[in-house]
């Protein structure tokens, strides 16, 4: 399974931006899929996730801001963030799992204040 994210970038504090995850390879035996992030000097932290039947798990920190999305047909996930903060900068990780965790590269979310 290759997971390539996209769609950071820069933003104001209140502003909004919706990262994609494309999956390719062996994406049929995909169950979970998800967000994570790192923070400069920080763990890397669970942000959201989405299984294949449709349940959906979100951190405290994002709930209600954050909307995790998949799309099967086109082998897709994304993460809309709204009502970005300071504190969700961070560089976020797709994952993915079947028979073991797949990561992407990530992409880079800088929230200015």
């Amino acid at each position: 399974v290759q997971l390539v994210e996209s769609g950071g970038g820069l933003v104001q504090a209140g502003g909004s931006l919706r990262l994609s995850c494309a999956a390719s390879g062996s994406i049929s035996s995909i169950n979970i899929m998800g967000w994570y992030r790192q923070a400069p000097g920080k763990q890397r932290e669970f942000v959201a996730h989405i299984t294949a039947g449709g349940t959906i798990m979100y951190a405290d920190s994002v709930k209600g801001r954050f909307t995790i999305a998949r799309d099967n047909a086109r082998n897709m996930m994304y993460l809309q963030m709204n009502n970005l903060k300071p504190e969700d900068t961070a560089h976020y990780y797709c994952t993915a799992w079947t028979t073991g965790w797949y990561w992407g590269q990530g992409t880079q979310v800088t929230v200015s204040s």
